[in-house]
């Protein structure tokens, strides 16, 4: 499905591991005032005053969570970093740094991982982050990509996921259930490009969600919103493996119920769509997607005034005492337990 342009390959052994590691990073600059040292020694310096330090690390497996027949390699980069960030994101911090470690077959020439690395660098560069180490080594089952991203918060600024309290707001960032119709498009096509490698795919119809699938954005945006606008969630998440996983997540750390409403999910209308096409219910995805990397948070009553115009944030839901349970309040006004059914790592 994907026509390599591009006939030159380099074998990774013409360079070996220390000379790819600077070939690859070559263009990482620092621009960050708390990196002192970043790739070239045995590990990275940073220096912090009075903050608190945020770490987080992701692993990217190919064949688990991505598939090399319809992701680009520079989207690829770019996603692995995306998806380190929004958890950095989601603890109400600024991330300021990564590393990238990767485990490589030889079926990969040298500029495989340059695409690769591109996309790692347009991240950095958009989100304002330094790529200050890593590690490369050799895999028999394909692409791995392993990413820590490093943040920094305010004492007493960071926000957990046990947080809530009984009458607080269930709000959400942007809309959801995107990346997942458009994984289901991307994997539709792929299967007709199997039966005839002739029909090329056209996607002009499914441009957003596809996007929301190869090229997600972290949303740093909404944690320099609710600094402005003066709002601290009292707990928060992000959406990464479906919204009904992350409320019960919420739920259960905090010790409270909610009541979810269905008819206030935010839906694009390409999601809406695309849900007819597949015929699949579409809050069915919306709870059970994933990969949207919205934020998921509780605020205060008391704070609504401050969020309710604007377009970036909506109020989902209404957090209750823990003995209530957790309930997706339907269209018809009835009430069902939420279970979580999306994304299960571990699931074969």
């Amino acid at each position: 499905m994907l026509e390599d342009k591009n006939p030159l390959r380099t074998q990774l052994s013409e360079l070996g591991e220390f000379k790819l590691i600077e070939h690859l990073t070559q263009n990482f600059k620092i621009s960050q005032k708390s990196t002192v040292k970043g790739i070239g020694d045995d590990a990275a310096i940073l220096s912090y005053n009075n903050k608190q330090i945020v770490i987080t690390t992701d692993l990217l497996v190919e064949g688990v969570h991505f598939d090399l027949s319809y992701v680009p390699l520079k989207h690829l980069g770019y996603k692995a970093v995306m998806v380190n960030l929004s958890d950095v994101y989601a603890m109400n911090a600024m991330a300021k740094q990564i590393t990238v470690s990767i485990a490589v077959s030889n079926r990969f020439p040298v500029e495989a991982l340059e695409e690769l690395y591109a996309g790692i660098e347009t991240a950095a560069k958009i989100y304002d982050i330094d790529v200050v180490g890593g590690d490369t080594t050799s895999s028999t089952s394909g692409l791995i990509i392993s990413v820590t991203a490093i943040g920094e918060v305010e004492k007493g600024n960071a926000v957990l996921r046990s947080g809530a309290k009984p009458n607080d707001l269930l709000v959400v960032s942007g809309d959801i259930g995107g990346a997942y119709m458009g994984l289901q498009v991307l994997e539709r096509e792929k299967e007709v490009f199997k039966v005839n490698p002739n029909n090329q795919p056209d996607l002009s119809m499914y441009t957003y969600i596809v996007e929301r699938q190869l090229k997600p954005e972290a949303r740093k945006d909404i944690v320099e919103l609710l600094s402005k606008l003066d709002v601290k969630p009292t707990s928060m998440i992000d959406i990464s493996d479906g919204l009904s996983s992350e409320i019960i997540h919420l739920c259960k750390q905090s010790k409270v119920g909610v009541d979810l409403y269905e008819n206030k999910i935010p839906l694009d209308p390409q999601v809406i769509s695309t849900c007819e096409e597949f015929d699949i219910d579409s809050t069915t995805i919306a709870l059970n997607g994933g990969e949207d990397y919205e934020l998921l948070m509780t605020i205060s009553q008391e704070d609504y005034p401050k969020i309710k115009s604007n377009p970036n944030l909506t109020v989902i839901g209404y957090m209750t005492d823990g003995k209530s349970g957790m309930h997706l309040v339907t269209r018809a006004e009835q009430k069902i337990p939420i279970i979580a059914k999306g994304w299960n790592a571990l699931k074969n």
